[in-house]
């Protein structure tokens, strides 16, 4: 596409888009009585419209049925509330319906599945994460290498960029898996890194790993909702995410998990087991010995959080009926337009730090601002327009105005918006 600086041709797109009316289906945050312009859906997602129903639902359904609601609660038994959304998730993933739960918080999970999958076995005992990576993943992975009595800074291996640039590159990533292929346990990698927005290459990545003898494992929290993937195919062992940023289910939402089917359909994969986990048929003779539901479903802990979940299928229903696909075509245009308008800014003044080629992110740009970068953060907080200021990775440089136009909600228009106020900040 051929973009245009002028309003216009913002409000032309706008008057184009495939997906204009999907954004009267969620409530937009106000400012002095119209319409924010809420570019932090990688920080919390905005609520759709139809939440609250079908959450009134499950009030309703708790209010007259009480237990029996397990079972006899008219739409959604909530015994059976975990399968409601495997389908949906299974397409956004790229995986099989088997393969995926919803369940617990991020980090719950992100534990669990370390639990499974980090096994260190004498020299063969480290970890491999991006340095910088999101503290959900910082702390969990410190924290089970200390459990397992090693030293984790000789045990965690970080992969930072070259000197001058923001992003990694995926051949230094595999470079240092091949580095460590004699003691490579694990490599954990954000699908998308939270600071930069770039998205990292899954296939690639995993077939290294697995060559050296190690598993891979991705955080999707800003990955899951933005871009397509396709962990099955890519044969991922294990991914986490929650679901309160691109999946709009809420603050501190549901979390979730994908495992391979070869690990999930195998019994004997090792795990942390909870009654919720055992065959559903036997589970409530309430007897010894551990039967591991098929799949994903196997890890669950216990009963499903049905108020949480409810507000999770609400979304759900709207991923259902746009498709990751029709998502995706909109975002790269739609962050295409805001990168060509920040692009006609001096560099000296800011810089894009998530990378150029659309393959390799997903809707955020992350923006550093080389002077007085938290002044122009605040002057677009006082105009109504909603972004996520963060403190500078490198020392002497600017901060970053993480930014992320959603397909979902936001307009041609917003991003003019955003772009003028930036320019005239920055003056």
């Amino acid at each position: 596409m051929t973009y245009e600086n002028s309003l216009e041709f913002a409000l032309r797109l706008d008057e184009k888009d495939h997906l204009k009316n999907y954004r009267s289906q969620f409530h937009i945050p106000q400012h002095n009585g119209k319409d924010c312009v809420y570019f932090t859906g990688n920080s919390l997602g905005l609520q759709p419209k139809t939440t609250k129903k079908i959450i009134e639902e499950e009030l309703s359904g708790w209010a007259t049925l009480g237990v029996e609601g397990h079972f006899h609660n008219n739409k959604r038994p909530w015994f059976y509330y975990h399968q409601f959304s495997k389908q949906s998730l299974a397409q956004l993933l790229g995986a099989k319906p088997v393969e995926v739960v919803s369940m617990n918080n991020l980090t719950s999970n992100l534990h669990l599945m370390l639990a499974s999958f980090y096994r260190p076995t004498g020299k063969r005992c480290k970890i491999l994460i991006e340095g910088g990576a999101f503290p959900s993943d910082q702390y969990a992975v410190e924290s089970q290498i200390k459990n397992h009595g090693y030293d984790w800074n000789e045990t965690l291996i970080e992969v930072t960029p070259r000197t001058g640039e923001y992003t990694l590159r995926t051949e230094d990533i595999i470079k240092a898996i091949e580095a460590h292929k004699d003691d490579l346990a694990l490599v954990l990698l954000g699908g998308v890194q939270y600071f930069t927005g770039q998205l990292f290459d899954f296939k690639t990545i995993t077939k290294a790993a697995h060559k050296a003898g190690a598993f891979t494992g991705f955080d999707l929290a800003h990955a899951i909702g933005n871009v397509p993937m396709q962990l099955h195919d890519d044969n991922v062992d294990f991914a986490v995410w929650c679901s309160y940023k691109y999946l709009n289910s809420g603050p501190g939402g549901v979390s979730g998990v994908f495992i391979h089917e070869k690990h999930g359909l195998n019994p004997d994969t090792p795990r942390l087991a909870g009654w919720w986990g055992h065959d559903e048929s036997e589970r409530f003779k309430m007897e010894k010995g551990f039967k591991p539901m098929p799949g994903a479903d196997g890890w669950q802990l216990s009963n499903v959080n049905i108020l949480s979940s409810a507000a999770h299928l609400a979304s759900l229903e709207i991923f259902d009926e746009v498709g990751i696909e029709s998502l995706s075509q909109k975002s790269k245009q739609l962050t295409g337009f805001l990168e060509f308008l920040l692009n006609s800014i001096p560099k000296e003044k800011l810089e894009i730090i998530t990378p150029e080629n659309p393959a390799e992110r997903g809707c955020q740009l992350s923006i550093l601002v080389h002077h007085n970068g938290k002044v122009v953060f605040d002057q677009l907080s006082e105009q109504g327009v909603i972004t996520d200021w963060r403190e500078p990775h490198i020392p002497g440089t600017g901060g970053v105005i993480r930014v992320a136009p959603v397909p979902l909600y936001n307009t041609y228009s917003d991003v003019y918006h955003f772009y003028d106020l930036v320019r005239k900040a920055l003056q």
